[in-house]
């Protein structure tokens, strides 16, 4: 049962957390991309204080049900439910890392900036969000897969 409980848990904050970046790859990377300086660095500044609180919980919580779930699993290691769990683990706290190396940085660096006063050269720092959020999602999409494969075939 703890098993069951762990994996519903890690899948709900997983889902929360891949939520960001498929709304990323339907529409707001694009529409960002496209946005002026002072749209960008206002939409940047007000995204990331609301994120700051709501979505640092959701990881914080999906990677401790997602180290539960590893945890109780480990009771079959040979099988695919750990194996998944494992992979989206792994997934999980590189998006961390990556997020706290690279994007963290750049958010602070952003948040700095006023409409008046940016960088000439903003569109770099832009650029270099989006390749480290980029590959962010990548990685949380595939751990999210790889959740969603220990549910259906490792139960």
């Amino acid at each position: 049962m703890a098993i069951k409980i762990s994996l519903f848990i890690a899948t709900v904050f997983y889902a929360v957390i891949i939520s960001q970046s498929l709304f990323y790859i339907l529409a707001m990377s694009t529409v960002m991309k496209k946005m002026q300086a002072t749209v960008f660095i206002q939409t940047r500044q007000l995204l990331d204080a609301k994120l700051q609180t709501t979505l640092y919980l959701a990881y914080y919580l999906a990677l401790a049900s997602s180290i539960a779930l590893t945890a109780f699993s480990v009771v079959n290691p040979y099988g695919i439910l750990f194996k998944c769990s494992l992979i989206a683990l792994a997934a999980l706290a590189a998006d961390i890392m990556i997020s706290l190396k690279g994007n963290v940085p750049l958010n602070k660096t952003i948040n700095s900036w006023t409409m008046t006063n940016y960088p000439a050269n903003w569109e770099q720092y832009r650029s270099k969000w989006f390749s480290l959020y980029h590959t962010r999602q990548a990685i949380n999409i595939t751990g999210f897969i790889a959740l969603l494969a220990g549910i259906i075939f490792g139960l």
